[in-house]
């Protein structure tokens, strides 16, 4: 017989032309499992693809914990500067896997998703690089979530939208957190009573997302965004994102208190004053990327 190779994990195990298969030793070769997600970065642009597309990209316990650790991994590298989130098939995320939400998995388990999942959403929020979704397909209940709380979201033009938990006894409570933030209420109202999906131009229209684009040029404008924010100081952007979710919980006064305070505090960022000294200088800033002081 033509030699033949069995491999056992790193390890290779020849075989002579005189052995045959039968008698030789027999190890069981499965294939590594794919992971749920997975981690690229270039150039500050960090993407998480979302890897599951046989169970529709579901947001299931172990999903989240590994879109969690893609997300806080090196989070504070001055390397980082922009988070891009997507996903492999025609389903973006389908929301949390249901199997994992019945009786037999206990109030306990049901606690620990709910949580897990929400903090999660309040991480894309809460980090000092931005985070952009790129949606090419359907986004449901938690996946609308997943949309909704990214900082921007780029989405093809065959995209749909929806919160269908009501139809399934239940209710998207904790999607309607991120939506009820996203787009008006009774825009959100309609979405969660009904289930009904809303068509990339409506999400667009009703602020749920950033830009439609054609599918062939789905990458192409997002990672031109992504680009564009590597291009301004990471402590400036960093400032600016926590600035925004903060003064967006207040009321008017309160909010104009806030940012003028930190518009001064950026004043005194070694950034901000190269900011200022290259617009007056007529060329382009050189940035440490550095939280670093000017002045006090």
């Amino acid at each position: 017989m033509a030699r033949s190779l069995l491999f056992r994990g790193a390890g290779v195990l020849q075989l002579s032309r005189k052995t045959s298969l039968l008698s030789a030793p027999r190890f069981c070769s499965q294939a590594e499992p794919e992971p749920l997600t997975v981690r690229q970065q270039n150039n500050g642009i960090r993407r998480i693809i979302l890897n599951n597309p046989k169970k529709r990209n579901a947001l299931s316990l172990s999903m989240l914990a590994s879109l969690r650790e893609n997300i806080l991994t090196d989070v504070d590298s001055e390397d980082l500067r922009v988070i891009v989130i997507s996903a492999r098939g025609p389903v973006f995320s389908s929301g949390h896997d249901l199997k994992e939400l019945t009786s037999a998995e206990g109030r306990e388990h049901h606690t620990k998703v709910f949580h897990t999942c929400s903090e999660v959403m309040t991480l894309i929020q809460d980090i000092p690089v931005p985070v952009i979704a790129m949606v090419n397909g359907v986004a449901t209940a938690a996946g609308c979530q997943l949309v909704a709380s990214c900082d921007i979201a780029v989405a093809t033009e065959k995209s749909t939208f929806a919160t269908p938990g009501v139809n399934v006894g239940l209710f998207c409570s904790t999607p309607a957190v991120a939506i009820g933030r996203s787009v008006p209420r009774k825009v959100a109202m309609e979405m969660l009573f009904t289930g009904n999906p809303m068509s990339a131009n409506d999400a667009l229209l009703h602020g749920l997302i950033s830009k439609v684009v054609p599918e062939e040029r789905l990458e192409e404008e997002t990672l031109g965004i992504a680009q564009r924010v590597c291009q301004a100081s990471r402590p400036v952007v960093a400032l600016g994102k926590a600035t925004f979710q903060r003064q967006m919980a207040q009321g008017r006064d309160a909010a104009y208190a806030t940012a003028s305070k930190v518009m001064v505090d950026n004043l005194a960022l070694r950034d901000g004053q190269e900011g200022i000294r290259a617009f007056l200088q007529k060329r382009k800033p050189v940035w440490s990327h550095k939280v670093e002081k000017a002045h006090d």
